[in-house]
């Protein structure tokens, strides 16, 4: 990652160190995606098992740039036993429910185009609909329901169809990635929006450490 830019030099040592300092084993840690730049299954499983090595339980997503991943069911015969992979379906924690996808830009997004991104972006609201579906099973209207999606939910400040399911399906919180430039930080929409927490969770963005989740505060029982 370092050709990205100065800021992501030795960053797997700052990330263990952080994560090693911040993380209990009995804590979940939720990744949004963008893993591993291998290609293939076999490339990316020294990456996997190096995260499987740091404390807690990993719940992941797939990101735009994660090649090796391709259909949940044939990756999941090879996960490290510590790692829980989501595509379109939703995993009891205990205290949360925990659902997601990878997302895609959408027909606001500058660039996009119809010929080529209009069935991907149709497959993935139907991928997200599964997954808040079966999240809301799960947590029985009790829990909270926390979504993870790579792509951002918002174009420009406004919701996409993805924010807007995520917020008809009551969900708490929502956490995603895929912005990696200071302009794009800035304007992120971030905070209690129609009722879903957003939090950006791009790895250089929290500065190689992770972070609480946020927004759970009306679920007394987990604070």
């Amino acid at each position: 990652m370092d050709v990205f830019g100065h800021h992501w030099h030795n960053h797997p040592q700052r990330i263990a160190t952080a994560w090693q300092a911040r993380v209990q084993p009995d804590d979940y840690v939720l990744m949004a995606g963008d893993i591993s730049w291998g290609m293939k299954l076999t490339d990316a499983l020294a990456d996997l098992t190096w995260i499987d090595t740091l404390p807690g339980h990993k719940v992941m997503i797939k990101g735009n740039h994660d090649y090796w991943w391709d259909r949940l069911g044939p990756l999941r015969p090879y996960l490290p036993p510590g790692i829980t992979a989501l595509q379109a379906n939703a995993t009891d924690i205990g205290q949360a429910v925990i659902c997601g996808t990878r997302g895609w830009m959408t027909p606001e997004t500058p660039g996009f185009k119809p010929n080529s991104d209009m069935r991907i972006y149709q497959r993935e609201l139907a991928r997200l609909e599964r997954a808040l579906d079966e999240a809301r099973k799960l947590a029985a209207g009790t829990r909270p329901i926390i979504v993870l999606i790579h792509y951002p939910p918002f174009v420009d400040g406004q919701p996409t169809q993805f924010a807007t399911m995520v917020a008809a399906a009551q969900a708490t919180t929502c956490l995603y990635g895929h912005l990696h430039r200071p302009e794009d930080w800035h304007s992120a929409v971030q905070g209690e929006v129609d009722g879903v927490y957003y939090q950006l969770t791009a790895c250089d963005y929290l500065n190689f450490g992770p972070v609480a989740v946020r927004g759970l505060s009306r679920y007394q029982n987990l604070y």
